[in-house]
């Protein structure tokens, strides 16, 4: 209890030893490159999935009581019109409590859908009120918790920031977490590589105006190889002429400019004479191909041919940033988080960064040499 009351009645403290370790391991020397990797995991939070709702879980709910209610009244019907022995008198009084429990259970979730309603996401935890329901890797899978941001430096392993929150994805944390490794670093530029959870057109350019030059695989949308047509990679754009040539080694020349779901603005390119093109059946069901192409396109060009040049970045940031977060859930336990609430989870959060730190440091340099740059 006195470790436990410690913990939350320190918040602050403990968040700032956590960075002021960080700063140490820079003054001796094994924070010495602007090269570092980003990832993002999901934890559990105190909050059990039953006790998360959201509308299609709520409306799952009740379907399934709602059918329980059918099937008992079904069988109280059936008893009425026979002969009741003994017997099938408790199972009718057994039968009338469970449809009384499932009345009250309704009410209940007629209540947490009132709520739900007036959220401003649109979820609601009962147990652990700032833990969202995320999608994890696994297939269909997720679980009740918050999303662990970490920025790990590629040489030593160390990391050198993170975040807590409760946002399921990792598109808008680029720029954010680029930036507060930038701080700790006290620099101006710096690489980032992270997995494709990360890309987002305005968050890469963001960063880069931010000095924050980004490797990060695309997200490959379109439908028309699964078609058995020529997808975008298969045209070859020309910065000079400012044209796409097709496989068939025509000009699709800029035509128009528009602005897309997210407001960026997308230039469009197509060519007149696609009907009579020996390739037209491989290259698109309509009249013609056209060819859309972002205004800072040449940024995500620029990010592809990093990836072309170094294959081995990707399987480099698996090895950097996924091995911290492997650690300090094994140390956690398969419950991991034991705090309720955003604040205290970041408490709790960075004290285990700070032990995962404490520890990488201690193998890498050794504790006599920890001791000396403490006292120092």
């Amino acid at each position: 209890k006195t470790i436990a009351d410690f913990r939350k009645d320190n918040s602050k403290a403990i968040g700032k030893v956590c960075a002021q370790f960080v700063q140490l391991c820079r003054q001796i020397g094994l924070l010495t490159k602007a090269s570092v990797a980003i990832d993002g995991s999901k934890f559990k939070a105190v909050n059990h999935r039953d006790n998360n709702f959201t509308a299609a879980k709520l409306k799952t709910r009740l379907a399934h009581l709602e059918a329980s209610a059918v099937r008992y009244l079904a069988d109280l019907d059936r008893m009425d019109r026979q002969d009741r022995k003994e017997v099938e008198l408790a199972k009718v009084e057994h039968l009338q409590d469970k449809l009384a429990r499932i009345q009250q259970e309704v009410k209940r979730l007629e209540e947490i859908g009132r709520e739900l309603e007036a959220s401003p996401d649109t979820q609601i935890s009962l147990t652990d009120p700032d833990s969202r329901s995320m999608a994890t890797s696994g297939g269909g899978t997720g679980i009740v918790g918050y999303n662990v941001q970490s920025v790990v430096d590629i040489e030593s392993h160390l990391i050198i920031a993170h975040e807590v929150t409760n946002t399921g994805n990792d598109r808008a944390q680029l720029t954010v977490m680029g930036q507060a490794a930038q701080d700790v670093l006290d620099v101006d530029k710096i690489d980032v590589v992270a997995d494709r959870g990360y890309f987002s057109s305005k968050e890469i350019l963001t960063s880069h105006t931010a000095g924050i030059t980004a490797t990060i695989p695309k997200i490959r949308t379109s439908p028309n190889r699964k078609k058995g047509l020529y997808d975008k990679a298969d045209f070859q754009y020309d910065a000079e002429q400012d044209i796409y040539r097709c496989p068939a080694g025509q000009k699709l020349t800029y035509r128009t400019v528009m602005k897309d779901d997210n407001g960026l603005a997308i230039r469009r390119y197509w060519f007149n004479r696609c009907p009579v093109c020996p390739l037209h059946a491989l290259c698109t069901t309509g009249k013609e191909r056209r060819v859309s192409r972002w205004e800072h396109e040449h940024l995500l060009d620029e990010m592809q041919e990093r990836l072309d040049q170094h294959p081995a970045k990707m399987r480099e940031r698996r090895s950097t940033v996924e091995h911290p977060f492997g650690t300090i859930k094994a140390s956690m336990g398969a419950t991991h988080f034991q705090m309720k609430g955003l604040k205290n989870v970041r408490t709790e959060m960075a004290l285990h960064v700070l032990v995962y730190n404490l520890t990488r440091v201690l193998n890498i340099i050794g504790v006599k040499a920890l001791m000396r740059a403490i006292a120092a």
